[in-house]
């Protein structure tokens, strides 16, 4: 283990992401090799993900104290410039944001110490507060919620100028730390006093009732309730999606999309000794997240497969009693949780998608037997890859029928259902449902 600081610690992970790593994935794991108490791994983790979500309207700040463009800077001083604006924007007095993110710079890049001291001293003086642009074009828009420009635009046109506005808004929130529990294992009530013991604040959630909303944890890998398998992080919406899914004890299942596992042993918990949950993903890497996410919970009758979900590797004749298509996504309902994703998603992502969101529906349609129920699910809010997938399945699947929409919080959209971020504190999703017709074959 290492003595960084937590500043040390969240300029290297802000490089690595900049140049690929997700942050989810790369800074747990730098915080384990480190001997930083928890509180200082609290404000790493709060630096890092405020940083990368803010990076458009830090980086509007920085251009006014620079005399030359930010992307050309080395990556290290860009990132420290970029952490140290993060930490005067959100209040952190200039002398210790100024002279600790300093000393961090100067261990990556020592000659560059006069530069950034200066820089971030200028900026300290703008604000607050802050001089965000305040017309409502795009652009400024932008810049005051920190997403490109395309984003924007796109929101405003498939959802309407205020709900793009308030979810713009809530991607900059901290999204909440929610468990679901293993009913294999332990219950709500049981988890709930494992949590209040280990000092932890637990509420019920508001969306689904047996999940629980956790704070004051720390690291939720390192929980003894996450490893030993009575329980699994998971948002709101994604275990609102497995519910409707309406799994059974018994039941055979296929989710297509499985990766990284939140639905696929959700649905494993509900299939008892007798069901079986087939998780499909087209990634070997990315499968074997959920065999590692089934064995933690002790779900026997999970089978992880690496296939595409365009060519399913079944017999002909195979059918299921339920199908959830999971489908990849540009993932723009998730995007206060995936920090890094607002600015790698591209605006030409989107149709490609939902070109691949319609060939993975069409092809899990013909896997459900007669009766039995399809679930197509994307965590994003685009008109393209929602109401429109929805419309090319009402054209080209006439033998499935709609079943009734959540209510609310979740909106009516198409024959399915929405529910944006600010709505009920969630990650955004859609949801649509449909039960087959057809005589089968």
């Amino acid at each position: 283990m290492t003595s960084r600081s937590a500043r040390d610690v969240a300029l290297d992970a802000l490089v690595r992401i900049e140049d690929g790593a997700y942050a989810n994935l790369l800074l747990p794991a730098m915080l384990r090799d480190t001997r930083l108490a928890a509180r200082d791994r609290a404000f790493a983790t709060s630096l890092v993900y405020g940083t990368v979500r803010r990076l458009r309207a830090l980086d509007h700040l920085l251009g006014i104290a620079l005399t030359r463009a930010v992307e050309t800077l080395d990556a290290p001083v860009r990132a420290a410039l970029r952490m140290g604006a993060a930490q005067l924007v959100d209040g952190v007095p200039a002398h210790a944001a100024v002279s600790a993110t300093v000393d961090a710079c100067a261990r990556r890049a020592p000659r560059a110490r006069g530069f950034v001291n200066g820089v971030l001293r200028t900026v300290a003086t703008l604000g607050p507060p802050w001089p965000w642009p305040e017309g409502d074009d795009v652009t400024s828009v932008g810049i005051r919620t920190s997403h490109p420009d395309w984003i924007v635009a796109r929101l405003v046109d498939d959802l309407g100028r205020d709900d793009a506005l308030a979810l713009l808004a809530a991607d900059n929130d901290v999204p909440a730390l929610t468990l679901r529990p293993n009913p294999v294992w332990t219950t709500p009530d049981a988890l709930t006093r494992e949590l209040l013991s280990a000092g932890a604040d637990v509420s019920r959630g508001a969306l689904v009732h047996d999940a629980l909303v956790v704070r004051g944890i720390g690291d939720p890998g390192a929980l003894p309730a996450v490893v030993e398998g009575r329980a699994t992080p998971q948002d709101q919406a994604s275990q609102a999606v497995a519910a409707l899914v309406g799994a059974g004890p018994g039941e055979h299942v296929l989710e297509v999309g499985s990766a990284p596992g939140g639905k696929a042993t959700a649905l494993g918990e509900r299939i008892g000794d007798d069901g079986l949950v087939v998780a499909l993903d087209a990634n070997p890497r990315r499968t074997q997240l959920v065999r590692t996410a089934t064995r933690r919970l002790g779900l026997r009758r999970v089978r992880s497969v690496t296939a595409d979900g365009r060519a399913l590797p079944f017999a002909p004749r195979t059918r299921f009693d339920r199908v959830l298509v999971d489908a990849p996504c540009s993932g723009l309902g998730v995007l206060r949780r995936r920090p890094e994703a607002r600015w790698r998603v591209r605006p030409a992502d989107v149709d490609a998608l939902a070109t691949l969101q319609r060939e993975l529906v069409g092809h899990a349609a013909t896997r459900v037997r007669p009766g039995g129920v399809l679930v197509y699910s994307v965590c994003t809010v685009t008109r393209a890859e929602t109401v429109d997938v929805d419309e090319w399945l009402r054209r080209n699947a006439p033998g499935l029928e709609p079943t009734a929409p959540p209510g609310g919080p979740w909106r009516p959209c198409g024959r399915g259902a929405l529910l944006l971020p600010q709505d009920a504190g969630t990650d955004g999703m859609f949801v649509l449902t449909l039960r087959s017709v057809g005589s089968g074959s």
